[in-house]
């Protein structure tokens, strides 16, 4: 059934005193002739099974009917003009359009004229404070490689800058005669290898000058750093720059930009902890940290001594997780509350002005602006409620529904609830169960276990138009908290990260447990599911436990431990994983769980469906590939062992509309065929 793989069985690494095999390794060249007739071979088997699955049409065409509805982003005001995007249903790429006052809105950029199969998509844009200038960047493929290119903003003429190969950038104004951006050195063409492009690089760029005769700022051999980020605070008068060797901590420093030539002062030395500047005044810097503080908190520094001895509290922590965005003169204290939103807006003197009235329990994000709007903008979204903008008077706090998306599902009819349950270690963990209302509680619903844990993210609920099709056919889609993530600040991150990896797959594990406990679901009903960091959980959890679910859904995984660091961004993972090179008690704890070596052949593994992208340069398809290949000659039974590989697609940002609905279609098709259930709410 499967392409034969072939096997090098003298490709061999020594680690400390152990000989770890890597047959494979050859699929790590994903430029290679070999290796791309077997993606084209895997991909022809993948398809030939999905394709005789009798009702995976009427789930795409479902899927496309539930999509096609128009979809807006919350705007903002650049100038004289607002902006916002906007999808008409199935366009491939959202439209940016922009309004000049009550006027018609007018197309701005469209992303679906930039290639003839919606794949380059537009990945960021940054406008000069008067509106009057634009650099917007566009990504091919999916890649995090970036192209910027410059626009007369009111004419909507490029003016000739363009920038090549631009990676994990933001861009920075200073004023409307050049700007600030990142990036590294390219490796050679098709080089997925690590080394010069971990040194991470601050340029400025001065409009109507080459790219060659960019200023280095912060960097380079000088200043060797894996991530370095630049921003300019409202006023125009501070650049900030973070600096960084990992996912977590960093470095901070400032730059008066008022005095020519000013010396770049350091705020923080160390990269101990995570510190932002998210405003500055005549007096101060505003910060926000977790330094003293694992949930964060603002704090205020003298723009003349800004270094933490010198810091006064603001606005203190509290027992739930802070994030902050300013807007219309006033800091909004965005805190979670077991995984769920509650917001705070405070005045510049640390003084809480009100809470901010939700509409039930979910998740909030937004309200960024400029200082003196009177408006800001949030959305409002939960998993059985759909993303909805609400716009908020800065003055008096009342908010009004702005855009409610019609969409295609009654919430009236699903319910989500929220549920604590042990870990192996006794420690409680949220989850949140979702289903439509009425269900029996029999052990015979289609599940879906969602999981992430890791890298601080926070889980938190949102509403998917892809999962409709499992709600509405009796499923029920789970997500818990896992440590690792940041839903209980830094504490509950580090409690998943290195030699504490292992707690995350055991709250992971303990979850299915639950569900089968309490009648949501049986083995043979439920699916476990995650991307990238999420990807590895799937892969570490049905190694460990073959027999725990009937369907495995390991998506952009981060599967080869002993050598995801060698990989393009991998090294600055090392925070949240440690690497097979620290020490022999790092080396032994990694290649204990990592997906890739713990296969063990003759066994039953569920029913699999990996999923990569040829253009993903973050976690890279070798992972999944090597994965794949093993997987297949290692597992026995009936149940199937697959790979889809998306061409024209990177890690997930970006992909066009069709791309996302055929994935969805695939997955779901593949999941409710293996569990033995005919979705018949099509």
């Amino acid at each position: 059934m499967y392409p034969e793989t072939r096997k090098d069985e003298n490709v061999k690494d020594v680690y400390f005193d152990t000989t770890v095999a890597d047959p494979y390794r050859w699929l790590e060249d994903d430029t290679s002739a070999e290796t791309k007739a077997w993606v084209k071979e895997e991909n022809l088997v993948t398809q030939q099974y999905l394709q005789q699955i009798p009702f995976r049409d009427k789930i795409r065409a479902r899927l496309e009917a539930l999509w096609n509805y128009e979809r807006y982003s919350a705007p903002s005001k650049e100038g004289k003009y607002t902006y916002f995007y906007k999808n008409t249903g199935l366009q491939n790429q959202s439209v940016l359009y922009r309004q000049l006052d009550n006027n018609e809105s007018e197309v701005f950029l469209d992303p679906n004229t930039f290639s003839a199969k919606g794949t380059t998509s537009l990945a960021g844009i940054n406008f000069t404070k008067d509106g009057s200038l634009a650099a917007y960047q566009i990504s091919e493929a999916g890649s995090d490689w970036r192209k910027v290119i410059v626009m007369d903003a009111l004419s909507k003429q490029l003016i000739g800058d363009t920038l090549e190969d631009v990676k994990f950038s933001g861009i920075a104004w200073k004023g409307t005669e050049g700007f600030y951006y990142s990036s590294y050195d390219k490796p050679e063409m098709g080089s997925q290898l690590s080394g010069k492009t971990q040194v991470h690089k601050l340029y400025y760029h001065q409009l109507g000058t080459p790219q060659s005769d960019d200023k280095l700022i912060f960097g380079g051999d000088a200043q060797p750093r894996r991530y370095v980020g630049g921003g300019i605070t409202e006023d125009g008068k501070w650049l900030i720059i973070s600096a960084a060797n990992s996912t977590y901590g960093n470095e901070l420093y400032v730059q008066d930009l008022t005095i020519a030539d000013a010396p770049i002062v350091t705020v923080v030395d160390n990269m101990n902890n995570s510190t932002d500047i998210i405003e500055a005044d005549d007096q101060y810097f505003y910060l926000v940290t977790d330094m003293d503080a694992p949930n964060k908190k603002i704090v205020v520094a003298p723009l003349d001594k800004p270094q933490p001895e010198n810091w006064k509290d603001l606005v203190a922590e509290t027992k739930n997780v802070l994030d902050v965005n300013t807007g219309g003169g006033s800091l909004f204290c965005s805190y979670l509350k077991d995984a769920v939103s509650q917001v705070l807006q405070y005045d510049f003197k640390g003084n809480k002005l009100r809470e901010i009235a939700l509409p039930g329990v979910g998740t909030a994000a937004g309200f960024g602006g400029k200082a003196h709007d009177k408006e800001v903008y949030f959305t409002f979204t939960s998993y059985t409620y759909p993303a909805t903008i609400f716009k908020l008077d800065v003055g008096n706090g009342k908010t009004d529904v702005f855009k409610k998306l019609d969409v295609k599902f009654n919430p009236a009819d699903f319910e989500s609830k929220q549920v604590f349950y042990p870990s192996k270690d006794g420690t409680n963990i949220p989850m949140i169960i979702t289903y439509k209302k009425g269900i029996k509680l029999d052990g015979k619903n289609p599940t879906v276990l969602y999981g992430y844990g890791g890298f601080s993210v926070s889980l938190t609920p949102a509403f998917s138009t892809a999962n409709i099709v499992l709600l509405e056919n009796g499923g029920v889609y789970t997500v818990p908290n896992l440590r690792g993530g940041g839903e209980y600040g830094q504490e509950w991150h580090n409690a998943g990260t290195k030699t504490q990896k292992q707690n995350v797959f055991d709250d992971f594990i303990a979850a299915a447990e639950y569900l089968k406990t309490h009648g949501y679901t049986s083995t043979d009903y439920l699916a476990i599911s995650g991307g990238s960091n999420g990807g590895l959980l799937v892969g570490a959890t049905m190694t460990q436990h073959p027999d725990l679910c009937k369907v495995a859904l390991p998506a952009v995984g981060v599967l080869d431990m002993l050598r995801y660091h060698k990989f393009t961004a991998g090294a600055g993972w090392a925070y949240d994983y440690g690497t097979s090179e620290d020490n022999k008690e790092m080396f032994d704890y990694l290649k204990g769980y990592s997906p890739l070596h713990n296969l063990k052949a003759g066994t039953l593994y569920p029913a699999t469906m990996v999923t990569t992208a040829d253009h993903d340069d973050r976690v890279v398809p070798a992972h999944s590939f090597k994965f794949a290949a093993t997987l297949q000659a290692a597992h026995k039974g009936d149940n199937p062992v697959l790979i889809r590989i998306e061409t024209q697609a990177g890690h997930g940002a970006g992909m066009s509309t069709q791309q996302v609905i055929d994935g969805a279609t695939d997955k779901w098709a593949f999941l409710f065929y293996n569990i033995g259930i005919v979705p018949t709410k099509l």
